[in-house]
């Protein structure tokens, strides 16, 4: 297969070292060559077969306008725009492209999210609360996972809430952790990334399972699908 790979930040590169490791062509475009989506033309779309999004959330929805517009199927790693996922979504689906979007796309991260759903389920009379910490450089705050384990909380148990706090610093690659703790004990849920490896392993199976589909999907929902 062939890849665009937008973004040349650290995790864009190891996105495009992952891919060329799996066996697949690859072409990296960075912000500065794509302002506004210039360069993401139908002609350069139709050479490839999946778009990997790792770039700003300024960037992210003329990206994806184009690349939706062309009938392109697009990976999204980037977070920060989800209150354009509605219209993106029905963009998607006009278009017959593909969509496969997610706030993280380590599947380690996932599994904590069903662990971190258990628990909501099972915890009542607790207090909970989530930490994150990311490199020094990520804009967004709270992180997009931050987010998801927070509204997994509200889901398994809408009685319950789950404050955030926050903090970049460093090179940090990514913690989150989930507390629920009462008058007579402390339960934790940890995840720590060594490297951003597992995101760019992810996104690009992520890439291998929609190159085939259409619509809009959640990696959520098919992370268990990938090989």
């Amino acid at each position: 297969m062939i890849f665009l790979i937008l973004g040349r930040g650290k995790t864009g590169s190891i996105v495009a070292d992952v891919a060329h490791e799996r066996g697949h062509g690859v072409r990296v475009i960075g912000e500065e060559e794509n302002r506004n989506a210039s360069a993401l033309t139908p002609p350069l779309l139709t050479q490839v077969d999946a778009v990997i999004d790792f770039t700003t959330a300024d960037a992210v929805i003329p990206n994806l306008r184009a690349c939706l517009s062309s009938g392109a199927k697009v990976v999204v790693g980037t977070t920060g725009w989800y209150d354009r996922l509605k219209e993106m979504r029905e963009l998607c689906e006009r278009r017959n492209a593909a969509l496969l979007y997610g706030t993280n796309f380590s599947v380690s991260v996932q599994v904590m999210l069903r662990l971190v759903r258990e628990l909501a389920i099972g915890t009542h009379g607790y207090e909970l609360s989530i930490s994150e910490i990311h490199h020094a450089s990520k804009k967004d705050a709270p992180s997009g996972t931050a987010l998801s384990l927070q509204q997994t909380v509200r889901e398994a148990a809408p009685e319950l809430d789950a404050a955030i706090t926050s903090q970049r610093a460093g090179d940090v690659a990514g913690i989150h952790e989930l507390q629920a703790r009462s008058a007579h004990d402390l339960i934790t849920i940890r995840h720590e990334a060594f490297s951003r490896r597992g995101f760019a392993e992810g996104a690009v199976r992520a890439a291998e399972w929609l190159s085939s589909r259409t619509g809009c999907y959640d990696f959520t929902d098919i992370y268990a699908q990938l090989q």
